[in-house]
């Protein structure tokens, strides 16, 4: 019979029934996809008929099986869907041969299933596929597929299981504007900070520009983001003193001048080489720049941050006394920790070169 022909380039012979075809993007295709490989609408529609070895997934697209559909062919249709050409340029321009995700990529909970999380179920449990477009795009969600837009430029995506996939802070926003339960949403914030899948300043700077900050399920749940992001971030620090041979220091203290007033608390202390560090975990506010964001000057955006004008005041006064003061990032920790032990090290042994600090109060913070 023709349905167990493979399809061939040449031929406008159909694929063969599901046990042969191992890979999902053989065994869902596009409208587009077919015609390319010779097979005629016609012949599309007369393989969807009732009791036929193929099935319309999603308008433009179909499963070459019978059966349900996985949660990877629900993927990989929804992509195919979302990703199709506009009518306007598919009238005007035919579509290539491998005409497939467009500038569609996987958004919400299905992009966190991919992305590993433990809280969300796994994609064959996901009655859903969120799907990020371009805002411009004209495209109505349908069936399983929930169309995304927008509202600024796309995010880069990353590959996971072959599929554009946007980045966590993205796809948590995405997931979260869908939830109402503050214990969902703290589970998925705090999951991505504690995994070490993102750091707190980049899903708060997300969930700022979706506007979901005001909501109240949101606002309780990035306390505990923000509780847990400090906590990694001290786990990190402590880690980086320990592996790279560093001294031990005073941790978590709180400096004062004999008789006089309180300097503030640093994270670490080195009191005989007058050195302290501070973990920078801040709450960004709204529309504040992005750390390595391309572009603006990053230090006039921090003048007007009331949190970086206390520290920067702070860290002045303790420099002032003498004490060099190692300012780093949870993102720093995460990503280049030998590097970050490296500049503590230089700073620790530069001590000898300076001149001897006042002496300071080290009290528990």
């Amino acid at each position: 019979m023709t349905q167990n022909t493979p399809l061939s380039p040449l031929s406008p012979r159909l694929p063969r029934p599901p046990h042969h075809l191992q890979d999902v993007t053989h065994r869902v295709l596009s409208a587009a996809q077919l015609r390319a490989r010779g097979v005629s609408a016609a012949q599309t529609s007369a393989q969807c008929l009732p009791g036929g070895p193929w099935q319309h997934l999603l308008p433009g697209v179909y499963l070459l099986h019978p059966g349900p559909p996985s949660g990877q062919e629900r993927l990989h249709g929804a992509l195919l869907y979302a990703g199709r050409p506009p009518v306007s340029s598919r009238r005007t321009v035919p579509a290539p041969a491998d005409a497939g995700f467009g500038e569609a990529m996987v958004t919400g909970r299905a992009a966190l299933a991919l992305h590993g999380f433990a809280t969300v179920p796994d994609l064959g449990a996901l009655h859903r596929v969120d799907v990020l477009v371009p805002r411009t795009r004209r495209l109505r969600s349908t069936r399983f597929v929930e169309v995304v837009r927008a509202t600024a430029a796309l995010p880069v995506p990353v590959r996971l299981a072959g599929v554009p996939v946007a980045p966590v802070e993205r796809a948590l926003a995405d997931a979260v504007a869908g939830l109402g339960d503050a214990e969902d949403v703290s589970r998925l914030l705090t999951e991505a900070v504690r995994a070490g899948r993102s750091e707190p300043a980049a899903v708060v700077r997300e969930l700022s520009a979706a506007k979901l900050l005001g909501r109240p399920a949101v606002a309780g749940a990035v306390e505990a983001l923000l509780a847990a992001g400090r906590a990694v971030a001290e786990e990190r620090l402590y880690a980086m003193v320990r592996e790279h041979g560093l001294p031990e220091p005073l941790w978590n203290v709180e400096l004062r001048l004999p008789g006089g007033p309180e300097l503030g608390g640093v994270d670490a202390y080195w009191p005989d080489l007058a050195v302290a560090v501070e973990l920078d975990t801040r709450a960004p506010r709204s529309g504040a720049p992005e750390e390595g964001r391309r572009g603006g000057n990053r230090g006039a955006g921090r003048a007007e941050d009331p949190q970086w004008s206390a520290y920067a005041a702070r860290r002045d006064r303790l420099e002032r006394l003498g004490v060099t003061v190692v300012h780093l990032t949870p993102r720093k920790l995460r990503e280049a920790m030998d590097q970050q032990a490296t500049v503590v090290r230089t700073a620790l042994m530069a001590a000898d070169d300076r001149e001897p600090a006042a002496y300071l109060v080290v009290l528990p913070r």
